[in-house]
């Protein structure tokens, strides 16, 4: 038996106290990689938001459905009452866990904190998302928001899960929030322990408790699904899952909007040539890599930046073609020498980043490495930690960063290529400048107009493909397993929805 084994089985040994029996009644078990390490998660911090979403403890005011449209959720209506004011209508008869009532002005003490440096509810990230110049009620029903200058994007900024509907906590309702599924207990970095909200709105959810457990290594989740010690994985190993459904597990694939792409350093190095970053995008064979790397089945060859068929992806497919990248690479002044491709008198050598958190990233980055050397360009790979790959490409000491976003987690496309390709942008490690590209970015913030958009940001993205200001590799399917006769459950594209009040377990 192998030490990886051991250990993944003394993982699960060590959760087993914490986990019921499957057979109990209304109880679901999930694992998940990663748990929060805060006892009471705030859902404003950090990225707790998403589990208390996925698990159907908070709501928002908008929601984003399976296409990536926005919709109303707590909202009964949103409405744009001049370019930097926003009416929200709520919904009528909303309470929170404890009976209060959901009002206007519990909604603005619920979102005041998330600018608040010194709160527990703090997050830098969504502040400048929601860029807030105040709030207000108008009655019990309308919450009326000012963002500093005008944003297209604002109603689909209040999707985002950080941004819960809260009402005050106590010692009984810690997280007081809206959603068919009550908070319990976190263990940090262990449990997540919900319970059936029998008073909620749409109707009685479908299982009396909920307990997400934190199964960092998957091998050890998915030992610890044919053991019967949890209901459901998500993320489950992609090389096992066409065995797993074999067994009579329902197996749940489709592709989401996380996005794995190369970061390019764009001021300095080979990579710094428009020419060279297009060569290297050309010769990734990127369906090869779905099938060695995802078994076919953990994701999709991707030519843009949004994923295909979900709203705001343009009509731009993968290209694999050696022969053109052999063409750009000599256009570039590279030549080609016994082999193997020189450029101002040196082997052409492309350095590589990428982290380990995600299995698929070191070897996709394996297999971009032999593509590139299967016509003569060497390439190295450094698998770190997160930060110091990213420090790595923003200090030029590599070419290309491997990692992995999901490019619209609240269903607008704006934000995250802002971050990453925005010459100001806060994740832009790679330095690429384009002032067409900032100029439609600012467009795409300023245009209200849903087709005006969807073309501003379709020649963002024809900029990205002719320019390689990024290279997309694939989308990532997420691969879920769960015992048969889950029902009311799908694969939602932001990685954020799980559990809803249908969701349940069929005799």
């Amino acid at each position: 038996m192998s030490f990886m084994t051991r250990l993944a089985i003394a993982t699960i040994l060590s959760l087993l106290s914490m986990i019921p029996a499957v057979a109990q009644e209304g109880t679901f078990n999930i694992s998940v990689g990663f748990i929060s390490s805060d006892p009471i998660p705030d859902p404003r911090a950090g990225y707790n938001g998403w589990m208390s979403n996925q698990t159907g403890v908070t709501e928002t005011l908008m929601g984003i459905d399976y296409e990536l449209n926005l919709y109303p959720r707590l909202a009964e209506s949103i409405d744009q009452a001049a370019p930097t004011t926003w009416r929200v209508t709520l919904r009528d008869g909303l309470i929170f866990h404890d009976g209060t009532p959901v009002t206007a002005q519990a909604v603005v003490d619920a979102i005041t904190p998330i600018s608040v440096e010194d709160h527990p509810g703090y997050n830098a990230r969504i502040a400048n998302l929601l860029d807030l110049a105040s709030m207000s009620t108008d009655g019990d029903q309308v919450v009326v928001f000012e963002t500093n200058s005008p944003n297209a994007a604002f109603p689909w900024t209040l999707s985002e899960p950080g941004i819960a509907v809260l009402g005050v906590a106590s010692d009984d309702y810690p997280i007081n929030a809206t959603g068919p599924y009550v908070f319990q207990e976190a263990i940090p970095d262990q449990l997540y322990r919900v319970t059936a909200n029998t008073d909620y709105r749409l109707g009685t959810p479908g299982f009396e408790e909920v307990r997400v457990v934190g199964i960092p290594d998957p091998g050890a989740s998915a030992l610890a699904f044919e053991a019967g010690e949890v209901d459901m994985v998500i993320n489950y190993p992609e090389t096992d899952f066409a065995r797993i459904q074999e067994t009579g597990a329902l197996g749940f694939a489709a592709p989401t909007a996380r996005l794995y792409f190369y970061t390019v350093n764009a001021t300095s190095g080979p990579m710094a040539n428009p020419l060279i970053r297009r060569a290297v995008s050309a010769a990734i064979d990127r369906g090869g890599i779905v099938d060695a790397a995802l078994s076919g089945v953990g994701g999709v060859p991707s030519g843009t930046v949004y994923p295909a068929g979900m709203g705001w992806a343009a009509d731009i497919d993968p290209v694999y073609d050696p022969a053109l990248a052999e063409d750009l690479l000599a256009e570039a002044g590279a030549v080609k020498y016994d082999g193997v491709w020189m450029l101002d008198g040196a082997p052409l050598e492309i350095d590589i980043v990428t982290y380990a958190s995600r299995a698929a990233l070191p070897t996709t980055a394996e297999l971009t490495q032999a593509f590139l050397q299967a016509i003569g360009v060497t390439a190295t790979i450094s698998v770190g930690e997160y930060g110091a790959s990213n420090d790595a490409i923003a200090a030029g000491e590599a070419d290309m960063f491997l990692q992995a976003w999901v490019t619209t987690p609240q269903g607008d496309p704006g934000a995250v290529l802002e971050t990453l390709l925005k010459s100001t942008g806060g994740s832009n490690a790679g330095g690429y400048s384009n002032p067409d590209m900032d100029q439609l970015l600012a467009d795409g913030r300023t245009t209200f107009d849903q087709a005006g958009r969807e073309a501003i940001y379709d020649q963002v993205q024809e900029i990205i493909a002719a320019d390689a200001a990024m290279i997309p590799v694939f989308h990532a399917s997420q691969t879920n397993v769960a015992r048969s006769g889950l029902i009311g459950y799908a694969v939602h594209p932001t990685e954020t929805y799980w559990i809803t009040h249908e969701t349940t377990l069929t005799k």
